[in-house]
């Protein structure tokens, strides 16, 4: 007998969801697998929000920022829930962002950083999501991912000062020091 690994779609996981299957649980879909997510200590929750008020602070109506929200990409059977986003200003009522609605996604990443740098990158990048920062907790650096091409991303800067800017808001210039 062979074994082999289940898959299981965005729609599969929805309908786990609606039958209760995760609840009081923190997970998220990840190409095709669900997986728990880590539990937010001190740094990773006081960064997070630093950013969260920094951005919609700059938005002028230009974006949504989600924070710890699902964004749908069917693609590659995934739904996580990255640590901000910055996605196009309308109501997800009917569903959560897909990649074309999004214009950022920043994870925070301290025990969750091999995930962050592996796993949800390819599925990122598979999805064309064009701007992907990983602020890499334990080095004290932020990662900036960028030109999604054939499952990857073609660009990586890691950076320890000065400013970055997202693709799509070349105005709002971010401190790296403050995303770490």
């Amino acid at each position: 007998m062979t074994a082999s690994l289940v898959r299981w779609t965005v729609d599969d996981y929805h309908r786990m969801i609606d039958a209760g299957l995760f609840v009081d649980r923190r997970v998220e879909l990840l190409n095709g697998g669900v997986l728990e997510m880590a539990p937010e200590g001190p740094e990773h929750a006081d960064l997070s929000t630093d950013a969260d008020e920094f951005f919609a602070a700059q938005a002028e109506g230009r974006y949504r920022v989600r924070i710890a929200k699902p964004i749908t990409i069917t693609e590659t059977g995934s739904e996580p829930e990255p640590d901000l986003a910055l996605v196009k200003r309308q109501s997800y009522r009917l569903g959560h962002p897909t990649p074309s609605d999004v214009y950022l996604i920043i994870e925070f990443s301290n025990t969750s950083l091999e995930k962050d740098t592996e796993e949800k990158r390819r599925a990122y990048a598979a999805a064309g999501i064009a701007d992907y920062w990983v602020a890499n907790l334990r080095e004290g650096e932020l990662i900036v991912y960028r030109q999604p091409m054939t499952g990857d991303y073609q660009s990586m800067q890691r950076l320890q000062k000065g400013q970055v800017s997202p693709l799509v808001f070349p105005d709002i210039a971010v401190e790296v020091k403050a995303l770490l």
